[in-house]
């Protein structure tokens, strides 16, 4: 140990003497710098192999390690004792290791032996937790199985009995809650793949569905329109029934009947018939055969797929075309023929969209159906437009305008604005009267010239109702003996019924067309159908067919029943016009056949006075210079007297009291005016006070006959007929006067010769003889003294020519 430490003493001093290099000893201080201060020696290897230098590396820590070996003998030597000390500590302690050693391995042992049975439990557990965990996860998976094998299986129940909404929720379910949990990847597949087929089955299934409501539809909306309208019409009808009763009652009370009049009050079912078709449109046994179940089916089931703005695109649009295919108007077919399926199509189609817009939960909004509305509307202005224009019958253009009003009553319940088809109606509403006109002024041409003229004979009452009572022509309230010989012909009655065939069909035109006060419009139109027509045709058939005295009678016999009937013309339209009796008095005008009763009348009158003529011919038999008067009148006017009264007799029967006094007023004053004429005329050449005489005979007879008619007129009446003859009269009075210088008094001629005119006067006064005038007798009585009369005659002629 000595001769060890020698050597290393030795070492030390050399290997500090070795390094005549500054630069390696700086090297290998820093090295053991780097050793004593436990630090990392790698950077110093790296340098070194990177500069080659390894060996030099090795030497440093060689030399390092030999400086540190005599640093352990100091310290071994400063603690030697310890050391020894400590080695001895160790063996003992080694000693007790061994011991301990072995008494662990005893305990060891022991501890195998016991704990391996233990351990072997413990792997048996862990092996059966194991599995148990196992077989509960199989348990979950197979429950899961199970349940999204019974929602697999409730699906396709679903999907065979076509409860496809059942069927999207099972796919919902399945989605949702086990497709991301199933632990089958193949039955995962399989759920993935056939899910959205399933989903596409089902949307094709309900689209095919929803298409055939679609065809449906179009059947069910026509049949839907026709009972809508048609309802509308039993409902009109039923008003219209009510208003006759009430105008029965209203008559009655106006005729101050006893008897009461009772009525029912019938239920106004307009809201059952609106409930029904509600009804019909919530159930597939409704009232009207008016299902939308497919229709919410498509909707819900597009809504649970996620497509429901699709969907409410796709319907609109093909609710859209459909509506558009209504709006064609077929070319082969009459519009006349094909207007009631034309409108109804239409109808029906927005009752239903009316009733989907409130039902189906904003599958259609309601601008939207405002704009198919508008639509509508436009295009049937258009059609009706169009055949209105073509049609030249009244009856047709009525018949469309009344379904066209039933349209817009039927779809005003369900908030529709129909004012631009009642506009269009009342655009055309002079068109109609047009027509309707010439219809009628045809038909009256047609009774006209099919009437004889004769008075009508009435076997039963009910003629006597149907061509007197229901024009109220009677004049008395008592109901005539059958056989009933009527005071008019034929053609009233038939003119009566074409007035008010006329009327009816005018107010049918202007109710319901969106004006309440219309009874002007029908009066203007009556007032041209009575004023224009009617008087136009009379005027015509008396111009030309009337050629004797009987057929002439009873044309002013029908003149003045027609009289009567024109206030029942007035009073009708104003009842079916809702006006109040006393405002149609109230606006009545003048007898619209004015021209024809004065026609008729003048007819009547020429006839007879050319019949009158016929006698008065015989007034050239007169002795205009008799020697006496004659007694009893000439012949002419008995001739006359006896075809007055003769006519008087038969005109009475027919002819109204006002007419008959005209007409022979008229006669009388043509009588004057010949008996007045022939003394004027130059067929009488002179004659004397006798034959004037004869003549004052004459005119009290006529005179006599004209007060003989006061069972006929009333004492005025008779006096008014008389002053028919005041010309003849006057006349007489002025020859037979002591002093007819008194003509030229005005005050005189005002009150006694006003119908004379001066110049008749002076040529008659000329006339007048004396009755001792004869042939050659002025010699014989050249010195005589001159008549006072005569002398005032002359003086009469002398002053008038004078005047003159």
């Amino acid at each position: 140990m000595n001769s060890a430490a020698k050597i290393r003493r030795k070492v030390a001093p050399a290997s500090l003497a070795d390094g005549g290099d500054s630069a390696d000893k700086q090297e290998q201080l820093l090295l053991s710098s780097a050793i004593c201060n436990n630090e990392d020696l790698g950077p110093f290897i790296r340098k070194a192999f990177a500069t080659g230098k390894p060996d030099s590396l090795l030497h440093h820590l060689r030399h390092f390690a030999r400086s540190k070996e005599s640093e352990i003998e100091e310290v071994c030597k400063a603690h030697y004792q310890d050391f020894i000390l400590a080695v001895d500590d160790l063996r003992s302690l080694l000693s007790d290791v061994d011991s301990l050693k072995s008494s662990l391995h005893r305990s060891n042992s022991t501890v195998q032996s016991v704990a391996v049975p233990l351990l072997n439990s413990l792997d048996s557990f862990l092996e059966a937790r194991n599995t148990f965990v196992n077989i509960n996860l199989a348990l979950h998976s197979v429950h899961s199985c199970i349940k999204l094998l019974e929602l697999c299986s409730r699906a396709n129940l679903h999907l065979s009995s076509n409860n496809f909404y059942m069927a999207l929720k099972c796919m919902d379910a399945i989605e949702g809650e086990y497709v991301d949990k199933i632990p089958s990847v193949t039955l995962k597949k399989m759920l993935e793949r056939k899910i959205p087929e399933i989903r596409s089955y089902i949307e094709r299934k309900v689209s095919k569905e929803f298409g055939d409501w679609l065809v449906e539809i179009r059947v069910v909306s026509r049949n839907l329109g026709q009972v809508a309208i048609g309802q509308a019409s039993a409902a009109r009808q039923r008003e219209e029934e009510l208003r006759i009763k009430q105008r029965q009652a209203e008559e009655q009370s106006r005729l101050s009947l006893r008897d009461c009049v009772y009525a029912l009050q019938e239920e106004d079912d307009e809201d059952v018939l609106c409930g029904a078709i509600e009804a019909g449109g919530n159930s597939e046994n409704g009232v009207l055969g008016f299902d939308l179940t497919p229709l919410y089916k498509a909707y819900h089931i597009h809504q649970t797929l996620g497509l429901e703005d699709r969907f409410k695109q796709y319907y609109f649009e093909n609710r859209k075309l459909q509506l558009t295919s209504d709006f064609q108007v077929s070319s082969m077919t009459p519009f006349l023929e094909s207007h009631q399926t034309f409108f109804a199509q239409i109808a029906g189609f927005f009752i239903v969209e009316d009733r989907i817009m409130r039902t189906s939960g904003g599958l259609i909004s309601k601008l939207e159906v405002e704009n198919l509305w508008e639509t509508a509307v436009s295009k049937m202005c258009s059609v009706l437009e169009d055949q209105f224009s073509r049609m030249q019958t009244a009856s047709h253009l009525l018949l469309i305008k009344d379904y066209v009003s039933l349209l817009g009553v039927t779809l005003r319940r369900y908030g529709y604005l129909v004012d631009a088809l009642l506009d269009v109606l009342s655009k055309h509403r002079d068109k109609y009267h047009e027509l309707l006109l010439s219809d009628c002024r045809k038909q009256i041409a047609e009774a006209l010239a099919a009437d004889k003229f004769e008075q009508m004979l009435m076997k039963k009452e009910y003629e006597y109702s149907m061509n007197v009572l229901s024009f109220q022509l009677q004049t008395s309230d008592i109901v005539p003996a059958f056989p009933y010989v009527a005071p008019f012909s034929s053609t009233v009655p038939d003119c009566c019924r074409i007035v008010r065939s006329f009327i009816e069909d005018s107010v049918s035109f202007m109710s319901y067309g969106g004006q309440l006060d219309f009874y002007d419009v029908v009066k203007k139109y009556l007032d041209r159908l009575l004023s224009e027509v009617l008087d136009g045709a009379l005027l015509k058939i008396i111009s030309s067919s009337i050629h004797g005295v009987s057929q002439a009678m009873q044309v002013a016999a029908n003149m003045a029943v027609l009289e009567r009937a024109c206030d029942f013309f007035f009073r009708h339209a104003g009842q079916l016009s809702g006006l109040p009796p006393r405002m149609v008095e109230r606006s009545r005008r003048q007898f619209p056949l004015t021209k024809a009763r004065d026609a008729a009348e003048d007819m009547l009158s020429g006839l007879l006075k050319t019949k009158v003529d016929g006698f008065m011919i015989l007034i050239e038999n007169v002795n205009w210079m008799a020697d006496e008067p004659p007694q009893s009148g000439n012949e002419y006017v008995n001739e006359v007297i006896i075809y007055l009264e003769t006519l008087v007799s038969t005109a009475q029967q027919i002819l109204p009291a006002q007419v008959l006094k005209r007409v022979l007023q008229d006669v009388l004053s043509h009588i004057s005016e010949k008996i007045v004429g022939a003394l004027y005329g130059d067929t009488v050449k002179r004659f004397n006070v006798n034959a004037i005489t004869g003549l004052d005979v004459d005119v009290r007879l006529l005179e006599s006959f004209a007060d003989n008619q006061g069972s006929l007129f009333s004492d005025e009446e008779a006096s008014q007929m008389k002053t028919a003859l005041a010309e003849a009269r006057q006349m007489v009075n002025l020859l037979l006067s002591n002093h007819p210088e008194n003509f030229l008094n005005p005050v005189i001629r005002e009150r006694s010769y006003n119908t004379l005119d001066y110049r008749k006067v002076v040529t008659i006064s000329e006339k007048l003889r004396d009755t001792s005038d004869r042939l050659f007798s002025t010699f014989g009585t050249r010195g005589s003294r001159q008549n006072p009369k005569k002398k005032s005659l002359d003086t009469l002629i002398k002053r008038l020519r004078e005047a003159n």
